[in-house]
């Protein structure tokens, strides 16, 4: 570990500014795993991998593991032990894939973030994490059998804890649109179940892993969200996205339960289907895999504080309700709204959140092998912010903060830094209306505005917002929630 206001050893030799790139170039052979996991064909023994397991939760309430260190606002205790009681697990439990090192452990906290944190508090925020998380990734060792666990003390529900932060009409309006509208357990089910099938089914093609990505995964989707999926093909040889995709196109169609095969050559070309009877979605992109990396972040600061998540679904609904959420039409994407959420909650004089990047860079190593990616996070104690602003509040803060704080043209958001970056002479901010930057590739999410008449769309539609609920306190001033719920429920 080092000190926070130093890069990771990784990058420090290049770095130049507060925009440096990776050392390696970002292939695929930096995420292939190692051994004798991949295949020289495409062609695989089906013997070599064995399915795609995940296991669904108990019914039991969450569980918190003992002596669980926390982080306030930055301080950390240090991480002595851990019990990974999770209540849903993917695994891969195949031969070929007995990638992790038993000895492989995760960094402690450096000395200078050791702090007095309430333990109530510590098992409150733990509480909203695992209670949340209906699906919890980590790898194992074939037939090794995991020693048993100490009995963790039960805790109160996770909603009731959110209830806290909802003292207020606009704070009880966001809790009923996010209790309506986020993903349930079943709709997740439901995708991964289809994820499973697929699995087998392109396992008699490729010698490849399928991964549920984006916010099916992150903790951050609806009830109505798409599935987003990554296949990993392990080739010593980066494989033509376009030339899979395409026998992918031919070979789904002969599969009973898809439909609506589409192939949409974007900068990363993607396959969209449908599970044949129903409008579930999916698109499925090949080595992507930043987007894995990224979903594993996103995660880790979804269930850092519990406000984190109506937050994002609140400002993403306004997005959508106002016509500024498309990056295909050229204003902002999904995965842009959610940074600016989070470097807003970042920057507060009392931060809600930390960057965990800064603060973990080996679990977020933008090298770590993508079959170590899940297993990155699942040691960072629970983080218990000292701001205890209400969610209506830190709404009212977020519009407040780009309609009249945050500089356009002088600043990039980093949620990796956890500030506001200067633009200053490098490329890939230059003449960018909005500057977003990717955490781990460190290029701009925001790239779709390249339309002024776009970028002045967005700004006013901010400031009206940022008026108009300052003025009535109100939800349903900028959005009609009860028709949102609606919508939502009825899965148009």
């Amino acid at each position: 570990m080092f000190h926070r206001e130093h890069p990771p050893r990784a990058l420090s030799a290049h770095r130049t500014g507060p925009y440096p790139l990776p050392q390696r170039a970002w292939g695929y052979e930096q995420n292939r795993p190692r051994g004798g996991s991949a295949n020289n064909s495409p062609l695989l023994e089906l013997a070599s991998l064995s399915p795609y397991e995940w296991k669904s939760p108990p019914s039991t309430s969450a569980a918190v593991p003992p002596h669980m260190p926390t982080m306030t606002n930055g301080r950390k205790r240090q991480n002595t032990e851990y019990s990974p009681q999770v209540p849903k697990r993917q695994c891969f439990d195949s031969s070929s894939f007995a990638l992790i090192n038993p000895s492989w452990s995760l960094p402690r906290p450096p000395s200078h973030y050791l702090h007095q944190a309430v333990a109530e508090s510590s098992r409150a925020s733990f509480a909203g994490f695992s209670q949340s998380v209906p699906n919890q990734f980590f790898w194992v060792q074939p037939r090794v059998q995991p020693q048993p666990q100490p009995q963790a003390p039960s805790v109160p529900e996770g909603s009731n804890k959110l209830q806290a932060y909802a003292k207020d009409k606009l704070s009880i309006q966001m809790v009923e649109l996010f209790e309506a509208c986020q993903q349930q357990v079943s709709d997740l089910e439901r995708k991964e179940r289809c994820r499973v099938q697929l699995q087998r089914d392109i396992q008699h093609i490729f010698a490849a892993r399928l991964y549920l990505t984006g916010s099916s995964m992150n903790g951050l989707g609806c009830r109505s969200s798409d599935a987003d999926l990554c296949l990993v093909i392990n080739e010593h040889k980066k494989p033509d996205p376009i030339s899979v995709l395409t026998c992918l196109k031919t070979f789904f169609r002969s599969l009973a339960y898809v439909e609506g095969v589409l192939l949409i050559r974007a900068k990363v070309p993607i396959l969209r289907f449908k599970e044949r009877g129903s409008n579930l979605e999916f698109d499925l992109n090949v080595n992507n895999t930043v987007g894995i990396r990224n979903t594993f972040l996103l995660r880790s600061y979804a269930y850092a504080d519990l406000r984190v998540r109506p937050m994002i679904l609140a400002v993403k609904k306004w997005a959508r309700h106002h016509k500024i959420n498309n990056a295909s039409k050229g204003t902002l994407s999904s995965y842009t709204l959610v940074l600016m959420v989070l470097h807003y909650l970042q920057t507060r004089k009392e931060p809600v959140l930390p960057s965990l990047q800064r603060d973990y860079p080996e679990c977020f190593d933008p090298f770590m092998d993508i079959d170590r990616v899940p297993q990155g996070p699942k040691c960072i104690p629970p983080y218990i912010s000292r701001n205890q602003s209400s969610l209506g509040d830190l709404l009212l803060g977020f519009f407040k903060y780009y309609a009249t704080e945050f500089s356009w043209d002088k600043q990039v958001i980093s949620v990796r830094e956890a500030r506001a970056l200067p633009k200053g002479k490098f490329h890939e901010w230059r003449k960018k209306f909005i500057s977003v930057e990717e955490p781990f590739e460190r290029n701009n999410v925001a790239r779709a505005v390249h339309e002024k008449i776009k970028f002045d769309a967005i700004k006013a539609q901010l400031a009206e917002s940022s008026r108009i609920l300052h003025a009535k306190k109100d939800l349903n001033s900028i959005l009609p929630v009860r028709d949102v719920i609606n919508k939502e429920l009825s899965g148009t």
